[in-house]
């Protein structure tokens, strides 16, 4: 049997809520051995805030209470950091040297250790100690600005905690490729990740974009963001929506060939330019014809055709959905199941069951 990829990797994980245990999730599901350090009494907060949550992102770790201010305490972690592959932790800045934890303690006693901070804002500039959550990294970003309606904008609330997730996801491939880096140079070395530097980053594109079309003012960069022509969510007569993303010229032309798009329907329109100028007009007209068929019948007409549209579903919805039971993306059953690890890689295998809080001295010989 092939040894998944992180096999022998071992992680001490100090992080709590989301940010840091979805990265340090990732790390499990890809083999590594993840020791999660908690506070007394009751651990990472977000066994209070939501066994669920908790759960989701936590599989596979073993749980280790620790006070951090007791001398005895932190003996016991540096001889588990001396023996550690990577350090995790989401305090703001500071606080794990005043607790002796921090990279320049433990890299002087283990120099090929990997050590990861992860904040909202990072370990130095002016925000660098201000608290924080999804929303307002967002902002700070400038991808909440582009969000929202003329009733709502900006956006409050976007449904996924995207900077976070944002931020893990960044935090997962720096450290991966300090490990690959480390092979060569046999050193491992500090990752300072911002969560509002990695949606900054995931800004990229739009900026490109804003850059080259000349458009520097927000009204212009939100029109050209949140209004595009033959894209969006449709509402069907049978109360449920479906997306279209008909962007390009020639899923435009399928898209003329599928529908009555009456005054669009010129050749004039089979440009993209002069379909942006009509953006909102086509979209009222696409919306006034998905108005008049079944999401069903719709989305067979149109992905036959090759015209790019999806169902809109619902989270309890897509344990159902053959496209994902096809790709084995599921790590547990039923309603509600928990996604996967999105890539299959040799040897990966599904880390199940969250920890106990203090699990950590009962199975550490086993």
């Amino acid at each position: 049997m092939t040894a998944p990829p992180l096999d022998g990797i071992k992680v001490l994980d100090f992080s709590e809520l989301l940010p840091g245990p979805f990265f340090t999730q990732s790390l499990a599901d890809l083999g590594a051995t993840v020791i999660k350090v908690e506070r007394p009494p009751h651990g990472d907060n977000a066994r209070l805030l939501g066994a669920g949550g908790f759960e989701a992102v936590n599989r596979g770790k073993r749980s280790l209470v620790v006070d951090l201010k007791q001398e005895d305490s932190r003996a016991e972690l540096y001889a588990l950091a001396d023996d550690a592959d990577i350090v995790v932790e989401t305090y703001r800045p500071g606080v794990m040297a005043r607790l002796g934890m921090d990279a320049a303690t433990l890299r002087a006693r283990n120099p090929r250790l990997i050590y990861v901070s992860v904040t909202g804002y990072g370990q130095d500039g002016p925000w660098a100690h201000w608290p924080g959550h999804d929303i307002n990294y967002l902002s700070a970003a400038g991808a909440l600005a582009l969000t929202g309606t003329e009733d709502e904008w900006p956006a409050s609330n976007l449904g996924l905690p995207v900077a976070d997730l944002c931020g893990a996801s960044s935090a997962l491939s720096a450290t991966l490729a300090a490990l690959y880096q480390r092979t060569a140079t046999g050193e491992g070395q500090y990752l300072d990740v911002s969560i509002t530097d990695a949606v900054l980053h995931w800004m990229t594109a739009r900026i490109g974009a804003f850059r080259n079309d000349g458009k520097s003012d927000l009204a212009s960069q939100r029109a050209v963001t949140v209004s595009k022509p033959a894209y969006g969510a449709f509402a069907c007569n049978d109360g449920r929506h479906i997306t279209i993303a008909a962007l390009e010229d020639h899923f435009w032309i399928r898209l003329v060939q599928a529908l009555d798009m009456g005054p669009f329907a010129g050749t004039d329109y089979f440009k993209m330019s002069m379909r942006k100028t009509a953006a909102d007009a086509i979209n009222q007209h696409i919306a006034s014809l998905c108005r008049e068929r079944g999401a069903d019948e719709l989305l067979q007409d149109l992905t036959s055709r090759d015209i790019p549209a999806a169902p809109v579903l619902a989270p309890s919805d897509l344990h159902e959905v053959p496209q994902f039971s096809d790709r084995d993306m599921w790590a547990s059953e039923g309603e509600l199941a928990l996604p996967r690890f999105p890539v299959r890689l040799a040897g990966a295998r599904d880390a199940v069951g969250a920890p106990t809080l203090d699990d950590y001295r009962q199975h550490k010989d086993s």
